[in-house]
């Protein structure tokens, strides 16, 4: 869509159509052929009523009216206008972009009579075009929206007016109109505003890193803001642009697919695939089958089944004599996937090794001997795997596990290993959807959110800490025959609470892990626990990722406010794994539980059913803004419109910019 220089002149009457799909569907010279007829009906027919504005010079109508005429229509309110569907307004000047026009328009009002109808020198050449953009503004505004479950309290952002505060929804009649139901939202100096409930898709809900400050209702303030914000979304998305323009004319030859072998595999799966699992692993299968590169995210729930989904991508990329490097946050997560990987491949010709910093310099070298002549089809390994001296044969495929606590030069450098690798990344803790419907165009994403067969919800209890009911939970686990994990988070004391815990259960057999321990020692611990030589164990956080021991049924965190919220949800994911019911205790010490800690329990609590990884990220974000979601660059600008609204402007400036290519 291109915009030309005009001539100004003015005109005697002008029409003005709302931004609605029936409206769009038609030419502009449909509305000039057809005016008599769409006056006509508008005096008979409400939806004409509704969404159209007939204006003429010399004429008087309310100025403020028509301003909530238009807004009611869907015209967004920015700070210049230079789009079909916008508007902007200074003192008792209106400039307007109708939909059904090629040029913008100035109204000059003094007082309530419309002194002059104006072309402005503001044109565009493709109609069809800005059509189209606007049909996919729309559908943008209502995806991005998302306002299930809004309490009163809770922050939103109007497009138009900035960020208030939801009070409630009520219903009104306005003008001897039918009766309506609108969201009321509160601004700063107590203003209030009325937005339609089928204006809705101008409302997103405010995510942010801070508490934001409410906008003041008719100030430009707003404007310059979102202006502002465009004018960074565009230099953004012109880097993300130029970072996947490499991708695109990147290309490989396409995976050949095995239907024998793939049975083999396929039945070796102890469980049944949930439909999700399927889906994902078709998603995968038909990425394969292409000549791009993939970059594909699977995002699942602790439990759920995303290690299944690594195993039968690894294998199709074995099948197809291409390597897998599995690049996994921790050593002790590195080893389970290893004996996981290693028992589903024993009855097939599938290498797979481990490389970790515990294996000897001539085991070592053994493997990285065996890994450059191809003689390995899947290496699992920590970040020693991106060490200089690894080097692969034909490495097609990395797996990331975890994505999330790998940083963003460490993903650069394993993209950097080959151009045309397929990265496929697991996630329990995803960042928002709504900005991977923004990313959309670079990102595959696989949603897998039905439980195994079997699997049940955890039972969480958020208590006061109290030693007596510790140890009458660790002995009721220990009388089933059960396993216990407790949390201890600081090392320098861990050792007494071992103490403490040997004091209450006599004849337990207790094991410790931490961070500061070598890795040998760790895993020796871990290989105890899994055996059941041990059957309290007492961590730190490290036991976060991944770990897989079915009888460890009960977990108890013994100061559960210092946790995250994600990383609260993961924890207690360890738990309950093998169709059992497990049990999750955080307990927390009132003297210095602050506000926030308080509000993570209360979440933690009331998120108990199955599936429930999506909305902990997404809580967790609103609660601490934890995570690198676009580059710390980009927080301040998410803090001002908040994530959802900044998510929309970034979608539509790709939409344009990649119109534009």
């Amino acid at each position: 869509m291109n915009i030309i220089e005009g001539i100004n002149c003015s005109l005697k009457s002008l029409l003005i159509v709302s931004i609605t799909p029936y409206f769009l569907e038609k030419p502009n010279i449909w509305f000039t052929k057809n005016l008599e007829k769409i006056l006509l009906a508008r005096q008979l027919n409400s939806f004409f009523q509704d969404n159209i504005l007939y204006l003429e010079e010399n004429s008087c109508y309310s100025f403020s009216e028509i301003l909530r005429k238009l807004d009611e229509m869907g015209y967004e309110r920015v700070f210049r206008v230079s789009e079909p569907g916008e508007l902007s307004q200074r003192g008792g000047v209106i400039d307007i972009f109708p939909v059904n026009s090629s040029f913008a328009v100035r109204l000059d009002f003094i007082g309530n009579k419309l002194q002059s109808i104006q072309k402005l020198d503001i044109e565009i050449q493709n109609e069809q075009k800005a059509k189209e953009i606007l049909k996919k503004k729309l559908k943008s505004q209502k995806v991005f929206s998302d306002l299930k479950g809004i309490k009163p309290g809770d922050y939103l952002v109007h497009l138009d007016h900035g960020i208030g505060k939801f009070i409630k929804k009520t219903t009104l009649a306005i003008k001897g109109s039918a009766p309506q139901e609108y969201y009321v939202l509160e601004y700063a100096k107590n203003d209030k505003l009325y937005v339609p409930i089928n204006l809705e898709r101008k409302l997103s809900r405010y995510i942010g890193f801070h508490e934001p400050q409410l906008t003041r209702l008719g100030s430009s303030l707003w404007q310059k803001t979102k202006k502002k914000i465009k004018e960074e979304a565009e230099k953004f998305a012109k880097e993300l642009l130029q970072l996947y323009a490499q991708k695109e004319i990147t290309s490989r030859t396409p995976y050949i697919e095995d239907k024998e072998l793939e049975l083999c595999i396929k039945s070796s799966f102890p469980f049944e695939e949930t439909p999700d699992q399927l889906q994902a692993i078709e998603d995968i299968k038909r990425d394969f089958s292409q000549s791009k590169p993939i970059d594909r995210l699977i995002c699942g729930d602790v439990g759920f089944g995303k290690t299944e989904i690594a195993i039968r991508a690894s294998f199709l990329a074995a099948i197809n004599n291409r390597q897998t490097a599995f690049i996994c946050p921790t050593t002790l997560l590195a080893h389970q996937h290893f004996f996981s990987f290693k028992k589903r491949f024993e009855k097939l010709p599938i290498n797979v090794s481990l490389l970790t910093r515990l294996q000897t310099p001539s085991q070592q070298r053994e493997i990285l001997k065996n890994l450059n002549e191809g003689k390995i089809d899947i290496i699992i390994g920590t970040h020693r795997l991106l060490a200089k001296d690894v080097k692969f044969k034909n490495l097609q495929l990395l797996i990331i596990d975890d994505e999330h606590k790998f940083g963003v030069k460490q993903k650069e450098k394993l993209r950097k290993l080959q151009p045309s690798l397929d990265v496929l990344s697991l996630s329990a803790t995803p960042i928002p959807r709504t900005l991977y419907l923004a990313l959309s165009s670079f990102k595959k994403i696989s949603q897998i959110q039905t439980p195994p067969l079997g699997k049940q919800s955890i039972k969480t209890h958020i208590l006061p800490y109290h030693p007596k009911i510790i140890e009458k939970i660790i002995k009721k686990e220990l009388k089933k025959g059960g396993q216990v994990y407790f949390l201890h988070n600081r090392i320098q004391t861990i050792k007494k609470t071992a103490c403490f815990i040997k004091k209450i259960c006599p004849h337990a057999r207790i094991g410790i892990v931490h961070g500061k321990m070598s890795e040998k020692e760790l895993i020796k611990t871990m290989e105890k626990f899994q055996n059941e030589k041990i059957n309290i164990l007492i961590a730190t956080t490290i036991i976060e990722s991944g770990l897989d021991l079915p009888k460890v049924n009960t977990i108890i965190v013994e100061d559960a406010n210092r946790l995250g919220l994600a990383q609260a949800h993961q924890i207690r994911g360890r738990v309950g794994r093998a169709g059992q019911e497990g049990f999750a205790y955080f307990f927390y010490h009132p003297s210095s539980l602050t506000s926030k800690g308080k509000e993570r329990l209360k979440i933690l609590k009331e998120s108990q059913e199955l599936g429930m990884g999506f909305q902990i990220a997404l809580k967790d974000l609103e609660l601490r803004g934890a995570g690198n979601i676009l580059g710390k660059e980009q927080w301040g600008a998410i803090n001002k419109v908040g994530l959802n609204l900044y998510a929309q402007i970034l979608s539509e400036t790709l939409e344009k910019l990649k119109d534009k290519k």
